[in-house]
């Protein structure tokens, strides 16, 4: 019987762990938000959804070297803490940007609360993704854009785990063209709940199914790929929310038969990337900071390749 609970509980986590936190807590806190609801109740979803980050990854995991310290979980949790106050901070200050740069106001309010929501993460997901493409390509925004990229392991927390400066940028392309529309602050807090979810997801250690929406969706078995340390071989996948812009700009990479681990992820030009936050805060500022762009690292070796799902090869420099 506890073979059987144990096998239950492995498959209600690998197909049921993407709904609920994609379906099911970010669809309790538009119910919320739309209900007019105080905003702590957001970050009380959040601590859910990290809760269960952690267990599922536990109980699923891809990688279980994954779940194990490097030395790195402090330096992450501060990562979070900082770059979360940062992003709800930006939120709580969409009034006094509202007043300081008015716009057209043509925001649509009159649409059904989650309509409003899901528009506000399209337009945010081509603004994040636009920045993160230029990342992999203009010097100055690489500086700092290599601390996520210095990772040697895939697990939730990895996902807010960005330089401040980098994060702030990223997150401004995304949400300035909202404001300038008239962004209402309810729906940008349920964009702000959204955005730290998607990133649990997609740096998650958890081995889960989406089936078919893999190809649609910016989670973790497609983000992987961007994770990649050789030249341009990580240059794909940019998007946060979904692979649309991906496919459009022809950045999108899968390989079914692709197995990752520790040696494959991380900076080959930087393998002795500093780890403590304090140095990862420091260290783009710094003359050895200026470390070469992601998609100009050293070759991968000639077994390591990189292909779309329908077997062609795909372009490091797409």
């Amino acid at each position: 019987m506890s073979t059987l609970t144990h096998t239950s509980a492995h498959t209600l986590a690998r197909y049921g762990y993407v709904p609920f936190m994609l379906l099911g807590l970010n669809g309790a806190a538009i119910a919320l938000a739309a209900a007019g609801a105080p905003k702590y109740w957001l970050l009380v979803i959040l601590a859910v959804a990290i809760v269960t980050s952690f267990l599922v990854e536990r109980l699923i995991p891809y990688d279980s070297d994954w779940n194990h310290d490097r030395s790195d979980s402090t330096r992450d949790r501060i990562h979070v803490v900082v770059n979360e106050t940062l992003i709800l901070a930006s939120v709580a200050a969409i009034p006094l940007l509202a007043a300081i740069v008015p716009g057209p106001g043509i925001w649509p309010t009159g649409w059904p609360f989650v309509l409003q929501v899901l528009t506000a993460i399209l337009v945010a997901d081509l603004g994040i993704t636009v920045v993160h493409l230029a990342s992999h390509k203009i010097a100055v925004l690489w500086r700092f854009h290599a601390v996520h990229h210095s990772i040697t392991r895939f697990y939730g927390l990895n996902g807010l785990m960005k330089h401040p400066l980098h994060q702030s940028v990223e997150m401004a392309a995304g949400v300035a063209p909202l404001i300038l529309i008239g962004l209402p602050v309810d729906v940008a807090s349920v964009l702000a709940l959204a955005v730290a979810i998607q990133l649990l997801l997609q740096h998650s250690n958890a081995d889960y199914r989406i089936g078919p929406a893999k190809y649609l969706l910016a989670l973790n078995e497609g983000h992987r790929f961007h994770h990649l340390k050789w030249a341009g071989i990580g240059d794909v996948n940019f998007g946060l929310f979904t692979l649309i812009w991906d496919h459009l700009m022809r950045t999108y990479s899968y390989d079914p038969t692709r197995r990752f681990d520790s040696t494959q992820l991380g900076m080959a030009a930087k393998p002795d990337y500093p780890n403590g936050y304090l140095a990862q805060l420091i260290y783009p500022f710094t003359n050895a900071g200026g470390c070469q762009l992601h998609s100009a690292t050293p070759s991968p070796p000639a077994t390591v390749t990189n292909r779309s799902h329908d077997g062609s090869q795909a372009s490091a420099q797409a």
